[in-house]
């Protein structure tokens, strides 16, 4: 370990904030991430990358009046907390005033640290990351049809994360990493496939099986080989459960306090209204044991929570920082996220939709013709208005079964009707930190033939 993150970065991150206010800052806080990683990937049982790296970065933010700077450094010592701070002082006694910048009041600062048990004692070395990537690609080698691996790959990484605050906040936590992806090629020339899979988690135990990954990655590559095309039609379009999550990163970004308050969400004027389905309900909770996005307290230092933020197709909630809440005049949710370079912004913790009552199949059994999205490709969605267009890939549906693999489309609506016209399937699987069961738009313009 080097000498740089020998001081705990809770610490450390007090230490320049005592260094902020020594050097004449009105208040401070400052954010300090220490983390190490290692990672192996292979292609035909040969190594292709190993790679191992430690960092340790510290961001400090001051305020006079209300004006406030911000200044990131890698090097963690304490002649460096001293010019830093002296540095960024002067920098915010030149900047504009913010009349929405500033610390939260004592009374909003999380007063204890909860363990969420985000972090695994586990410490996997590299022959043992290379054994779990040669796992997976063998058992995707051994399913008929596949005609090459195209990367299998296998990681581990510990992150320390800490905050301290000029108004007497001052912790941190740890958060553990493991993940095993595999990729296949099926078939070759224009009837060649490739599809992956992957599985990632905060306890090395709760990672699924190397072999059950590289097996679930040829059989998808095989599955889809030989594609045909389709005309263009107007269909009922079924986003499958290891997709569906994309559907709330657009909701996401449109319930973003910052993007709210500047105008440029398609939701910003729907708070209270029915943006969903009746039975849609979804749900932001940063305090989620072993989450992914689970964390016990925010970027500023508020305790993180859970909330509902679509209520049976209601839209509920926002998600704030404190300048996004003062300056929509509500309180903050607990949601603020910030890099070291960066001042705070709003975000999500672990994002879900709940659940709904039937199964995929049973959610397409009274399709006649429709499409079964597996892969998407670029990002043609406005973020103002709603607008949804991007490449796709994926299954045709004829009579409620999945008939072919179809490619080279295109799929378009509008997210302000997609999301009115959704509807969940029953097979939520946590994989990270936002999340959906396989979800059925009744209709889409598919462009193709």
């Amino acid at each position: 370990m080097t000498k740089s993150t020998l001081e705990p970065p809770a610490s450390f991150a007090q230490r320049l904030v005592d260094q902020a206010i020594k050097a004449g800052a009105d208040a401070a806080d400052a954010v300090v991430f220490s983390s190490h990683s290692r990672s192996v990937s292979i292609r035909d049982g040969e190594r292709e990358g190993i790679d191992s790296s430690e960092s340790c970065e510290a961001g400090l933010r001051v305020f006079a009046g209300k004006a406030q700077a911000v200044v990131s450094t890698s090097k963690i010592d304490p002649d460096e907390a001293s010019k830093l701070a002296v540095q960024v002082v002067a920098m915010a006694q030149a900047a504009p005033e913010d009349p929405f910048a500033g610390l939260a009041a004592a009374e909003q600062l999380a007063t204890e640290i909860t363990d969420l048990d985000l972090a695994d004692e586990t410490t996997l070395t590299t022959d043992q990351l290379l054994e779990l990537a040669l796992q997976a690609e063998g058992a995707g080698r051994s399913v008929a049809g596949v005609t090459a691996a195209a990367g299998t790959g296998a990681s581990a990484s510990r992150r320390t994360i800490g905050l301290a605050t000029s108004n007497g906040f001052c912790g941190q936590y740890d958060r553990t990493g493991y993940s095993v992806s595999s990729s296949f090629i099926a078939g070759s020339g224009t009837k060649m496939a490739r599809d992956y899979e992957y599985d990632t988690s905060l306890h090395f135990k709760d990672l699924a099986a190397a072999q059950s990954i590289g097996r679930a990655a040829a059989e998808r590559a095989v599955r889809r080989e030989n594609p045909r095309k389709v005309p263009s039609q107007a269909v009922p379009v079924v986003f499958e459960q290891r997709l569906a999550g994309s559907l709330l990163n657009h909701l996401a970004g449109a319930i973003n306090g910052a993007a709210v308050v500047r105008g440029t969400s398609f939701l910003k004027d729907r708070l209270g209204e029915r943006v969903f389905a009746e039975g849609v309900s979804i749900v932001d909770d940063g305090r989620q044991a072993r989450g992914h996005g689970s964390k016990p307290f925010d970027a500023e230092g508020l305790p993180t929570q859970r909330r509902v933020v679509v209520d049976d197709g209601v839209l509920a909630s926002w998600l704030l920082d404190l300048s996004s809440a003062r300056q929509l005049g509500l309180a903050p949710t607990g949601n603020a996220s910030r890099g070291a370079s960066n001042t705070p912004s709003p975000s999500t913790g672990n994002f879900n939709m709940q659940p709904g009552q039937l199964s995929p199949m049973a959610l397409m059994s009274d399709i006649k013709a429709g499409f079964l999205v597996t892969e998407l490709i670029g990002m043609g969605v406005n973020g103002v208005t709603g607008d949804y267009s991007r490449g796709a890939s994926g299954f045709w549906i004829e009579d409620g079964e999945i008939s072919y693999p179809v490619s080279e489309i295109t799929i378009a609506g509008n997210l302000n009707d997609m999301y009115l016209a959704l509807t969940p399937a029953s097979d939520l699987v946590i994989r990270g930190a936002t999340n959906a069961p396989t979800c059925r738009i009744e209709e889409m313009t598919i462009a193709g033939t």
